[in-house]
């Protein structure tokens, strides 16, 4: 069932940044598109579902070369493994739960990208800003007001 990462056409997004149209990329990229967020071992479970045997390295060259070319974003919140997403190029950042791990998307959170720009860095230009937000979804039990330790 599309989503709102669905892409449009694998096999033409590949070729649109000059990469081959393999089996495995267009199995990865449609992956990420219905489970956004994943890790590399998901990718992997997923990718094998779709094609039968194919090596975790295999999928790990496969989301390098995507995360190269733009095609995926690749995330790595404090304390988990890297993430990998297909929404790219909007400079959006990311909710964590605490409790459960679960991640979702957070629309830039003031004007244009990069979102914010720190003073004084004499010399650098800020492209992009990864913002993390961490606390408790919706669907994990908390009491308001009231951290855990």
């Amino acid at each position: 069932m599309p989503t709102e990462h669905s892409i449009p056409d694998p096999r033409a997004l590949l070729r649109a940044v000059g990469l081959r149209v393999t089996a495995p990329r267009v199995a990865v990229l449609t992956a990420l598109s219905t489970a956004p967020h994943s890790t590399a071992d998901s990718v992997a479970i997923e990718v094998r579902n779709q094609l039968g045997s194919v090596s975790t390295q295999a999928v790990y060259d496969v989301l390098k070369a995507c995360v190269t070319a733009g095609l995926v974003r690749k995330i790595e919140p404090a304390g988990h493994s890297a993430l990998y997403e297909t929404r790219t190029g909007d400079n959006h950042h990311h909710f964590v739960c605490r409790d459960c791990g679960k991640v979702v998307d957070v629309d830039c959170v003031s004007g244009a990208a990069p979102c914010l720009e720190p003073h004084h860095l004499d010399g650098f230009v800020v492209d992009e800003a990864e913002i993390v937000f961490w606390g408790r979804c919706d669907g994990c039990p908390h009491t308001q007001g009231q951290e855990s330790s």
